[in-house]
């Protein structure tokens, strides 16, 4: 934890706010939104995010901490227990929950069963319905937030668009109301708690989700070994592993002549030069290690803590 920045009898208010829900529902999207630039990597396939990402939002008489969580699933390896245990632990030690669903006709079965686990949990939570804008008429809402209400208690329900940014600025204003008086916990300009090695690797990843299908963005990890500035060319040199399963997935990641880890590795590095502020060099490789995801050690090597 930080140095507190105020005392705590100060009339600022402040406190962690985890979002969570289904894989592919926006919280991602959400807490980019809710921030105003791109931290959270996103794309169309599940599961991309794989452990917490903080978001700091500060305001001269508040402070916010996002914490972005994977998505609410039934674990069929290692990683994805380590991905239950984070959702777990991160709202426990949360202020303040945003449960996270999108616009259905029916609540999901995994929804029901997370949503009872919550009860345990006493912490308020706002039910927030995401993706409205895809709703021709918003009556629809009414038995969908009906069933919620079957399965828990919720402080708040608000219907979002984080796509569009509808009813975000009401959802700000209603997780302000329900946040705790306390000190600032970051400087005001620190937008999150994660390394740049972190946010390197994690740009990475988004690139082999994009440009890659089945199950390889799944089995891939990415290791950044080196994070560097050259002061003398003001060059940031990373050095950053692809760590795949098996021989096969490693040729498709490569790609024929190398083709498609260039592509993996030009947008990313396109990313990295706007986030860091520098030019930089990526020197990219792919090695294979066996069931790295069944592998508690492996994954402890590979950043997963």
């Amino acid at each position: 934890m930080e140095k507190e920045l105020l005392p705590k009898n100060s009339s600022f208010k402040s406190g962690y706010v985890a979002i969570s829900g289904q894989p592919n529902v926006g919280k991602s999207t959400l807490l980019n939104c809710l921030l105003g630039e791109k931290l959270a990597i996103v794309s169309e396939k599940p599961q991309t995010t794989q452990t917490r990402i903080s978001g700091i939002k500060s305001a001269p008489h508040y402070q916010i901490i996002f914490l972005d969580t994977p998505g609410i699933h039934q674990p069929k390896h290692k990683l994805g227990e380590y991905m239950m245990e984070v959702i777990q632990k991160t709202l426990k030690d949360a202020d303040l929950i945003l449960y996270l669903t999108e616009v259905n006709d029916k609540i999901q079965i995994q929804d029901g069963q997370f949503l009872t686990s919550l009860i345990k949990i006493e912490i308020p939570t706002f039910l927030v319905i995401n993706k409205i804008d895809k709703l021709k008429q918003k009556e629809v809402l009414l038995p969908v937030i009906d069933q919620y209400f079957r399965w828990r208690k919720f402080s708040e329900f608000i219907p979002i668009s984080a796509l569009t940014g509808e009813n975000l600025e009401l959802l700000e204003g209603k997780i302000l109301q329900y946040l705790p008086y306390g000190p600032q916990y970051f400087p005001s300009d620190q937008i999150t708690e994660e390394s740049e090695r972190f946010l390197a690797a994690e740009l990475i990843r988004e690139k082999i989700f994009q440009f890659t299908g089945e199950e390889i963005p799944y089995a891939g990890a990415v290791k950044v070994e080196e994070f560097k500035l050259r002061e003398e060319k003001n060059l940031l040199y990373i050095r950053a592993f692809i760590f795949v399963e098996k021989d096969s997935q490693k040729r498709i990641i490569i790609g024929t002549g190398g083709q498609k880890l260039k592509q993996i590795g030009t947008l990313a590095r396109e990313e990295m030069e706007a986030r860091f502020r520098h030019k930089v060099y990526l020197d990219l490789w792919v090695k294979v290690k066996e069931k790295w995801r069944q592998d508690r050690q492996s994954l402890r090597e590979l950043g997963y803590h």
